[in-house]
């Protein structure tokens, strides 16, 4: 997989970002008729990365100047490009690829901006292997103690029933942990750039303009957030291992299955957020989203104004690179 290619850190003060008007007409794509683009983002240590349609930005604020570094690059990989990647299903596991991808690069990223500010080396090798160490501790978490527990409470396995107590310890899982961590301070601050990234994103749909004063109003929950997606897949993988269910599979298919349908599970979750989205103001929407919405609750809190100026210097750096693409094709 291609690597975007970075155009460069730079050191900004955090007020010499300058506001982007988002009317309408933006949020649409610049064209009347067209599918609005979504921005997506995440939260890093100590900043947001944001993802506009051709460039990504991640902004940290450093804890020793406080001035706000910005690392900004070009969307250029196949993955982000390539029209496969954005067909129906197939792109839920773009998705997926996206979080591993960039995601990890910022997250690195941040975190070397922010060891390096204190005089602190990390290698990607050591970020990379206790990464792959958490991810194999959340199979073994996540997917495997769900399957003993309800195995133990359930003797048929091949039953509905299983399947249902399986998916409601695995909500139960997901949902103390992200509690747990949620009291660790550096967690709860991660948690305060993620409301952070929510404030900005649904200040910039709603059309404010994007200042600490107006995007402190706008909500730290958001319809598209990734742990409302994660509930999502939770819900479409009890449907889909009740279907497996039916062929009645030894244990090893069993737990084959759940890492097997995947990519099932990620493309028809990612449809049903993005249709959610899209649809957000139906009345039976809104009571869908409800439990999306509530879940955002354990991953995002309030941020403060520092914050909140971090997540808009990423964003707007993120719309400038499209703004500078869009000048040089004309």
């Amino acid at each position: 997989m291609a690597v975007p290619d970075p155009i460069g850190p730079e050191t900004v003060a955090a007020k010499a970002q300058p506001a982007i008007q988002a009317n309408v007409l933006a949020r649409r794509g610049g064209e009347k008729g067209k599918q609005p683009f979504f921005y997506g983002g995440q939260a890093v240590i100590e900043g947001v990365m944001m993802r506009g349609k051709t460039h990504y930005a991640v902004a940290v604020r450093l804890p020793t100047t406080k001035e706000i570094v910005i690392d900004r690059g070009e969307l250029k990989a196949p993955i982000y490009t390539h029209p496969l990647w954005k067909l129906p299903f197939v792109r839920g596991l773009a998705l997926i690829g996206e979080q591993l991808h960039l995601g990890m690069k910022s997250l690195i990223w941040s975190a070397n901006v922010n060891a390096g500010s204190q005089n602190i080396e990390i290698g990607k090798k050591e970020i990379t292997g206790s990464v792959a160490i958490a991810g194999i501790f959340a199979l073994a978490i996540f997917i495997g103690l769900p399957l003993l527990l309800a195995s133990f409470a359930v003797h048929r396995s091949g039953s509905f029933l299983f399947v249902l107590v399986e998916g409601l310890i695995r909500v139960g899982l997901v949902l103390g942990y992200l509690a747990a961590i949620a009291l660790l301070p550096d967690v709860r601050r991660v948690f305060q750039y993620h409301g952070a990234e929510h404030k900005t994103i649904n200040a910039f749909e709603s059309g404010w303009t994007l200042d600490v004063a107006s995007v402190r109003r706008a909500s730290t929950l958001h319809p598209r957030c990734g742990t409302g997606f994660l509930l999502v897949v939770l819900v479409v993988s009890v449907i889909v291992f009740s279907v497996v269910a039916v062929f009645h599979p030894n244990l090893f298919w069993l737990v084959m299955s759940r890492i097997l349908a995947i990519p099932v599970i990620a493309g028809t979750g990612f449809e049903l957020i993005r249709f959610m989205a899209r649809h957000r103001y139906n009345p039976i929407v809104r009571v869908a989203l409800l439990p999306v919405l509530g879940t955002q609750k354990f991953t995002t809190r309030e941020p403060s104004d520092d914050m909140l100026e971090v997540a808009i210097t990423a964003f707007n750096s993120a719309r400038e690179g499209e703004e500078e693409t869009a000048g040089a094709a004309a």
